[in-house]
């Protein structure tokens, strides 16, 4: 487009200039071949309503082009404006999805209270949960979506079962999934609940004393996490 303003204005300039000479041909004297000829200096404007008319079309396209150049700096302003916020939320996208571990084994119990370390990852977009500690780090705040599922077999029929887990936000109590009965062999308990939190907020899962886990490649116990939206 710029290109073409310049092309159309540079053609004007160009009309504007050879209808000036001919139409003031009768100004200059031809003295023969060597002989420069001495132009006349008068205002075109003042001694032409054609070049004049020409030269105002000039102004006009100047000033276009000069208003077109600006639009198209503020659009770019705005444009790169628009792509550094894109490129920050691509940079702070955050989701996780992990499972207790890919071998038939249980966890638990224990006599304290442990932290609960999934091994197997489905997702990990963002790094934000270690496996090294069991623990998912926020990168930014916003609301976010948590899931877990727990699941246990009492490994005989009427065995105490004793399947629990509970979720955390920096050390404090989010949710409890629970299943401690002798009603049946195996049972299973899940919770889907959305939280605001803050960056670098600490959430874990925990195993309570007593309690145990148990999986497999089938992957009955899970936990899940997604930034739903931000809120800084």
């Amino acid at each position: 487009m710029r290109a073409f303003l310049f092309s159309f204005s540079t053609a004007i300039a160009a009309l504007c200039l050879l209808d000036a000479v001919l139409s003031q041909s009768s100004h200059y004297n031809w003295n023969g071949p060597g002989v420069t000829p001495e132009p006349v200096m008068d205002n075109v404007c003042l001694t032409n309503e054609a070049s004049c008319g020409c030269c105002l079309m000039q102004r006009q396209m100047s000033r276009m082009e000069a208003f077109f150049n600006l639009s198209i700096s503020e659009l770019q302003k705005e444009l790169d404006t628009a792509q550094a916020a894109l490129n920050k939320v691509r940079s702070s996208r955050s989701a996780f999805s992990v499972a207790l571990n890919d071998t038939r084994r249980c966890l638990g119990p224990f006599r304290e209270d442990s932290t609960i370390k999934y091994q197997s990852v489905f997702l990990n977009l963002g790094d934000g949960y270690s496996t090294t500690t069991g623990v998912f780090t926020v990168p930014r705040s916003g609301v976010y979506v948590l899931a877990l599922t727990i699941y246990s077999d009492a490994g005989s029929p009427g065995a105490l079962l004793a399947a629990c887990a509970r979720l955390r936000n920096n050390g404090r109590l989010l949710a409890t999934a629970s299943e401690n009965n002798t009603q049946d062999q195996e049972d299973s308990s899940s919770h889907v609940l959305a939280v605001q939190l803050q960056a670098g907020d600490k959430v874990d899962m925990q195993l309570p004393a007593g309690c145990y886990l148990c999986d497999d490649r089938s992957h009955y116990n899970t936990f899940t996490g997604f930034m739903l939206y931000s809120t800084d």
